[in-house]
């Protein structure tokens, strides 16, 4: 069975730093795109960032220059390095990755990780 499982969240003050880890485990062949997504109270969940296999990535307008995706596809990990934190940026952090095994392909999603920005 495939687990993916976040980890990095916490309490930071506005104008902060974070870094969000998400880690994919199991019989994985490979991983092909990888995501964070956010979820504020009373409000949908919404595409934070993206990032294939070959590196390429794309990023909300709320939160472009201020976060960075990667991965390192030998650990079949993403990163989620956030900096300049807003209040705004309060949310669960969910992974999202799109797992190969031997017998199917899948998007799996991450039990959250909460993020709180105070002033």
């Amino acid at each position: 069975q495939v687990q993916v499982v976040e980890s990095g969240g916490g309490l930071v003050q506005a104008g902060g730093s974070l870094r969000l880890s998400c880690a994919a485990s199991g019989s994985i062949v490979s991983i092909n795109a990888m995501a964070w997504y956010r979820q504020a109270p009373g409000k949908q969940r919404e595409l934070v960032a993206s990032i294939t296999s070959g590196g390429s990535t794309n990023y909300a307008d709320s939160v472009k220059g201020r976060f960075t995706i990667s991965r390192d596809n030998a650990k079949n990990t993403v990163y989620l390095q956030m900096n300049s934190l807003k209040l705004e940026d309060t949310a669960v952090y969910y992974c999202r990755a799109w797992v190969l095994t031997t017998v199917t392909g899948n998007y799996y999603w991450g039990q959250g990780t909460q993020v709180t920005v105070s002033s």
